[in-house]
C-alpha cells in the first residue's frame, strides 16, 4: 500500500482542517516546499497537495506552489482543490502535477470530466470521491448532493476510471480512524479499483487495518502534523 502524505494549501501556507470546515484552520508551515522536502527526505515517494482557496472559489489558485514542489522535488504529486476547467487541469499538469483529482467536476460536468478521461488518459485522472450520510459530496463539501457513492463510483469504473480517492467527511481531521467498513464494501464490489482512502488516520495500526483490507493506497495528513504518526514509519 502506497502512504501519501498530504499538504493543503490556504493562502500558500500547509493548513489542516476539520471536517472540511475552514473555520477550523491550522496553520502548520508557512513554507509548503520545506514540507514537501521533509517527506522526500524521510523516503517518501507521493504526495496528495489540495488547493483549499482553489475548492472554495471553484478554480485552481496555488498552482505556484504546486509549480515550486514539482521543481525542486522528485515527488509524484496529484493535485486537486478547484480543478472545474480545461484551463484549470491545463495549468495543474503544466506546473508539473502527475495526477490531477476531480471531485465536484465529476458530479456537476460529468461530460467535461469524461473528456478528462478520454484526453490525458485514466492513469492521470483520479476521480475524487467525498462522502457524508452515503451520498457524494461537492464544492469544498459545503453541498450534499443527491447521488449515491456506489452508483457514483460504478458510472465512472465503467468509463475507465482506475483511481479513486474516497474521504468519509465525517471521520476526516478527527484523529478517530477510517472508514474501514465503507473501503471494504467498495473493494468487495470493485476488486480492480485503485482506491485509496482518505480521512481520520490516527496511527500505524490504522493504517494496517487498511493495508489488510486491500486499499491500494493511504492519504495521511493531521496524525503527520500532530506527531500521531513519525515519518520514519511510513517511508515507502
Amino acid at each position: 500500500m502506497i502512504i501519501i502524505p498530504a499538504i493543503d494549501i490556504i493562502d500558500g501556507k500547509c493548513v489542516r482542517l476539520t471536517q472540511g470546515d475552514y473555520a477550523q484552520k491550522k496553520i502548520y508551515n508557512e513554507n509548503p516546499l520545506e514540507v514537501a522536502k521533509e517527506f522526500e527526505a524521510a523516503g517518501i515517494t507521493h504526495l496528495h497537495l489540495v488547493d483549499l482557496d482553489g475548492a472554495k472559489s471553484q478554480h485552481i489558485i496555488n498552482h505556484k506552489v504546486l509549480e515550486n514542489i514539482s521543481k525542486n522535488t522528485n515527488l509524484k504529486i496529484d493535485f486537486g482543490g478547484g480543478i472545474k476547467s480545461n484551463e484549470d487541469i491545463r495549468i495543474a499538469f503544466e506546473c508539473g502535477a502527475n495526477q490531477v483529482t476531480g471531485g465536484s467536476v465529476a458530479v456537476n460536468n460529468k461530460q467535461l470530466f469524461l473528456e478528462w478521461i478520454k484526453t490525458y488518459g485514466a492513469e492521470k485522472i483520479i476521480l475524487g470521491a467525498d462522502v457524508k450520510n452515503g451520498n457524494i459530496a461537492v464544492n469544498g463539501w459545503k453541498e450534499e448532493s443527491q447521488e449515491g457513492l456506489l452508483d457514483f463510483l460504478e458510472s465512472y469504473i465503467s468509463k475507465g476510471i482506475q483511481y479513486v480517492i474516497c474521504t468519509d467527511i465525517s471521520k476526516d481531521g478527527l484523529l478517530q480512524g477510517t472508514a474501514t467498513e465503507l473501503y471494504k464494501e467498495i473493494i468487495a464490489k470493485f476488486p480492480t479499483l485503485k482506491l485509496i482512502a482518505s480521512g481520520g488516520v490516527s496511527c500505524v495500526e490504522d493504517l494496517t487495518e487498511l493495508k489488510n483490507a486491500g486499499l491500494y493506497g493511504a492519504i495521511v495528513g493531521k496524525a503527520i502534523y500532530e506527531g500521531r504518526i513519525k515519518l520514519n514509519e511510513i517511508k515507502s
